[in-house]
């Protein structure tokens, strides 16, 4: 959220999330406000590198531009100090001058001239090559061109290359030459007088400009080299854009209000495969270590002060490695040891329960799409009145039709919940037949307990969370607006005390704290609503296989709007880029000239034989993908880099057990009679580059196992000294003998076999130390690899 924004009167906001100036994602807009409340979460993989993460707030416009109100900027490499904590921040002005983002590769050097009478003289030769990463200036690519000026106390000699036309990558390839010194018996007149000694204040500054045509020209950044570094010596580096000295400099910075954020940035340097392998097999066998509270996995939870931290990487390792059912069975049972009610089960933020939440956001996020979206969508897009709480109700409201308006909605997702359990994912169908036969155990004397085991999950922490926030389980685009959001509310709290009655023998009435929702529930209180929840908790906790019982719906997958290159089909017509809606569903690819408008053009899925970035060269245009089928292929140019990477993975991971998948591609279009990239003539000759994605995949699941067992090393390097303590509580025969220390030591921690834990504990710290010393070899030969000022590692700011 935002506050205190100017101008200083109700205007309509929304905020956007850069990567550099690169726009990656848009907040809806909060009309007339000044605080506006945004509450959106966005989870994002950066496909490129990026010096600023910055958050812009404009002020929406109808009829002009919209306007840029502030920014936030926040460097990369402090990214770190602000992850994991919300933080006010100042909103900066936004300044032309600061604005800049990309590389460019230069080489200088210093030339000794022998004049005609004999004395000597230097001259400074700048060859510009070449540019990475230039902006896109209103979306589309740039026309770059650059000035090079020697800058001295008396002197700035200028001279300028030409214009490169659409692209963010410019190969200039110009050199300039520049008098430097001059022999003191050198009579010529000329504009400057340079003496010897000038050099040390001598400078090369490079502009990038966009070349405005009719408008004026858009600077996209500067650097400056001082003339010294050479030493009578060549230097060729490349060095990355810097914002002008006097721009972003404003005494008014306080006037422009304040945005707050909650950022979490993660960057790992994964190695090699074999290099996890013993972390690896050592939190895989977790599930066959007794108790469950020696193995490494347990440990991990029990030493990161946020379990959140370490269930994420925890249960996509062991998804990954079809390990997860025993685990959560493992854990689970630890749970129900003390729970002393039956229903209180399940209830709190445990290790158990919080696997179970990650495994549902996981493998559900299709179940919930193809159970909830459509019903939400309605929900959203035409919203009626359900406000039944008498103190919120506006004048003029009806609270009977309000009521009858939420009860058709809660009859329409209740319904849909208890018929889904068809698409109910098998893993989620394996746990909770294990947590329902755990908790009969437990409490063998509670016919009930077997059903709020389960329900306990799938209605309270699975159906009843997405339908309260849609946005975040990528059934809505945004965060509803604040009277569908209370809809959504009620609806949520029904489902939540419907999905609980096919476990409890008693009423949950008398949990309500509200008196309007007592009398709302009033006319649920039927045999049926019991009898179907009991019906599908009894399906969706069997291991029974589930056949369809006629052909299943497609479920969508992803839907937006994109640029699609003409792809040729009739002779007529131009070969231009146009705007169109896509849609990806299990089984077919389309795009619309309008949304909910008919597809102009198919693919089904299993036609498609690769889905591959397209090399820039090609259009001269960013962010461009292809998807190969049976006819020419599709180029597609998505709208930010991240938009681009999300549809090539989506794409991607529905097509991957296509039987005729291509391994090779061309990563360049065919034109003029050739393929650019290979010069090959012939339009059907087989591909010069190996597809990327050419091996068949789990199609619901997309892990990367080594990244994942990385961020648990790193989880346990970040709290080595809280398993030095635990070692040290192991250790000690106060933790199962004597009394205990102080409660901050060691009564924290689960300790139910030492000499386990304690050989368990020794594994770990070994096995964290193997890889310390793994990555700091793996940094020296990065570092010496990359040097200062290559294109891995460009200079940033002067060099001195």
């Amino acid at each position: 959220d935002a506050k205190h924004l100017v101008p200083n009167k109700m205007r309509d906001f929304f905020c956007t999330i850069n990567l550099d100036q690169e726009e990656v994602f848009r907040t809806q807009v909060v009309e007339k406000s000044l605080s506006p409340y945004f509450g959106e979460e966005f989870y994002f993989e950066i496909p490129r590198t990026f010096q600023w993460l910055s958050f812009y707030i404009y002020d929406k416009s109808v009829l002009q531009k919209d306007l840029r109100i502030g920014k936030v900027s926040i460097k990369k490499e402090d990214l770190c100090n602000y992850t994991g904590k919300e933080n006010w921040f100042m909103l900066q002005p936004v300044d032309s001058n600061s604005e800049v983002q990309g590389k460019v590769h230069l080489e200088l050097k210093l030339n000794e001239l022998i004049t005609d009478n004999g004395s000597v003289c230097q001259q400074l030769v700048v060859h510009i090559k070449e540019c990475h990463g230039l902006p896109l200036i209103n979306g589309q690519n740039c026309d770059p061109y650059a000035t090079v000026s020697l800058v001295g106390p008396s002197r700035n000699d200028q001279k300028k290359t030409k214009v490169k036309k659409k692209t963010s990558n410019p190969q200039f390839n110009e050199t300039f030459y520049f008098e430097v010194t001059r022999s003191s018996s050198y009579t010529k007149k000329s504009q400057f007088q340079v003496e010897e000694e000038d050099i040390e204040k001598l400078e090369v500054r490079v502009d990038l400009w966009n070349n405005g045509n009719l408008v004026q020209d858009v600077f996209l950044g500067e650097i400056k080299v001082p003339v010294k570094v050479l030493k009578n010596d060549s230097f060729q580096a490349w060095y990355l854009l810097q914002p002008r000295e006097n721009g972003n400099k404003s005494s008014k910075t306080d006037d422009l209000g304040s945005l707050r954020l909650n950022i979490c940035y993660t960057e790992d340097c994964v190695l090699p495969s074999e290099y996890y392998a013993s972390l690896r097999n050592l939190l895989l066998k977790s599930s066959d270590v007794q108790p469950i509270s020696a193995s490494a996995a347990y440990i991990l939870s029990e030493v990161c002060r946020d379990k959140y931290d370490a269930v994420l990487p925890l249960v996509r390792l062991l998804l990954h490695h079809h390990k997860l059912v025993p685990f959560v069975a493992a854990v689970a049972e630890l749970d129900l040891k003390d729970t002393q009610e039956a229903n209180t089960i399940f209830r709190g933020n445990s290790l158990a329960t919080r696997c179970v939440d990650e495994m549902m956001k996981i493998v559900g996020k299709h179940y919930l799409k193809v159970t909830l979206k459509p019903v939400i969508d309605e929900i959203c897009e035409s919203p009626k009145p359900c406000e039944i709480d008498p103190i919120k109700l506006r004048e003029g409201d009806n609270v009977e039709v309000n009521m009858e308006n939420l009860r058709y909605y809660v009859d329409k997702v209740f319904r849909e919940i208890v018929r889904s359990s068809i698409s109910c994912p098998t893993l989620m169908c394996d746990v909770f037949y294990s947590l329902r036969h755990l908790a009969a155990k437990r409490f063998p004397n509670d016919p009930h307990v077997q059903y709020s085991a389960v329900s306990s999950f799938v209605f309270l922490r699975f159906f009843a969370v997405a339908v309260v926030s849609p946005h975040t389980f990528h059934l809505r685009p945004h965060h509803p607006d604040a009277q569908t959001s209370r809809t959504l509310t009620l609806i949520s709290k029904a489902i939540q005390t419907l999905g609980s009655w096919g476990s409890l023998t008693k009423s949950k009435l008398s949990s309500f704290k509200e008196t309007f929702m007592c009398e709302f529930f009033k006319t649920f209180q039927e045999e049926k609503f019991t009898e179907s929840v009991k019906k599908f908790l009894d399906d969706v906790s069997s291991t029974e296989s589930k056949e369809p019982s006629g052909v299943s719906e497609p479920v969508h997958l992803k839907e937006g709007e994109m640029y699609k290159r003409a792809q040729g089909r009739t002779r007529i017509g131009k070969k231009n880029f146009k705007k169109r809606w896509f849609c990806l569903t299990t089984r077919e690819f389309t795009y619309h000239k309008q949304q909910d408008k008919e597809p102009i053009f198919t693919i089904p899925i299993k036609n498609i034989l690769a889905v591959e970035k397209l090399d820039e060269s090609s259009f001269n245009k960013k962010n461009m993908f292809q998807v190969l089928h049976g006819e020419k292929p599709l180029y597609i140019q998505a709208n930010n880099c991240v938009e681009a990477s999300e549809w090539i993975e989506a794409l991607c991971r529905v097509t991957r057990c296509n039987q005729k998948r291509l391994s090779f591609y061309h990563p360049s279009a065919f034109l003029n009679g050739n393929w650019l990239c290979c010069k090959a003539t012939v339009e059907n000759t087989e591909g010069c580059a190996r597809c990327t994605a050419d091996v068949p995949a789990d199609t619901q699941i997309e892990i990367d196992g080594d990244r994942e067992t990385e961020r648990i090393y790193s989880l346990f390097t970040i709290n080595r000294s809280k398993l030095q303590k635990l070692e040290e509580a192991c250790g000690s025969i106060a933790v199962y003998q004597g009394p205990r220390k102080e409660p901050d030591d060691y009564s924290n921690f689960t300790i139910e076999d030492s000499v386990a834990t304690f050989h368990t504990l020794q594994q770990i710290i070994d096995i964290v130390e193997k890889l310390n010393e793994s990555h700091e070899k793996y940094q020296k030969k990065r570092s010496s690899s990359a040097k200062y000022g290559s294109e891995e590692n460009p200079i940033v700011g002067k060099v001195s």
